[in-house]
């Protein structure tokens, strides 16, 4: 992949035993026209996740460590873009979404940032769900920011600033970066930019299971400072 050596946007993409989706996502970042720099960080994958990776990818990194904030603090501080998005492996997204949040980001003001998140494929009763939490995240911007993890931006002065995703919860680092990032200036909702991620969670662990540990976690975050769940084990 050949990009410019100063693109403004680097993308990060934290890996585990993702040779199913990673050269679909690498393969449409290539197609994006803004220069970015695609940077994958790979935590103990034994499938063909950092074979495939080395290909597409600007740059590859292999960690021993895992966890999720681990791979997206690790590939973050190698980023050479000025704003950083992270992407699940499983994400599809518009080809302008650099466009998008680099417009997001003229405002010296806005720190972060996230977008409309809805699931591909889904049932109605799925997308009924996520146009409500959707409208949720985006309301909440104003206040008390809450953030999916599958779209996160971030300006990278500002997660220096903030230290980063925290390593020791393994799971909602995602809103817990967002509130910290809400307190040196705005973490906004890009209205107009959608982005789909793949159920296979739900799927595999039925929806209100996961949902139920979605709002369990976030509550625990927000009283004690730190979710239920020990572990947030991969999916695959």
């Amino acid at each position: 992949m050949i990009r410019v050596k100063t693109s403004t946007v680097s993308v990060i993409i934290p890996t585990l035993q993702e040779e199913n989706y990673i050269a679909t996502i690498l393969s449409r970042l290539k197609k994006v026209k803004t220069p970015i720099e695609v940077i994958v960080v790979n935590s103990g994958s034994r499938d063909k996740t950092v074979e495939i990776a080395k290909h597409l990818a600007d740059k590859v990194y292999q960690i021993k460590k895992q966890g999720i904030s681990n791979g997206k603090n690790f590939g973050a501080h190698r980023a050479n873009g000025e704003i950083l998005v992270f992407l699940d492996a499983d994400i599809t997204f518009p080809l302008n979404f650099a466009d998008k949040v680099l417009k997001a980001f003229e405002d010296p003001t806005v720190v972060g940032a996230t977008c409309n998140i809805m699931p591909n494929p889904s049932k109605p009763s799925e997308k009924a769900f996520f146009y409500f939490y959707n409208l949720l995240i985006w309301t909440s911007a104003k206040f008390k920011p809450h953030c999916r993890g599958e779209f996160f931006v971030v300006r990278k002065s500002a997660f220096i600033h903030t230290n980063g995703f925290d390593e020791n919860i393994p799971c909602m680092e995602d809103h817990e970066l967002a509130n910290r990032l809400s307190k040196l200036g705005k973490f906004v909702f890009i209205s107009d930019l959608t982005v789909f991620e793949s159920l296979r969670r739900l799927r595999k662990l039925g929806f209100m299971r996961v949902v139920g540990t979605w709002l369990m976690d976030y509550v625990s975050l927000m009283l004690r400072g730190k979710p239920v769940s020990r572990v947030w084990q991969p999916v695959r």
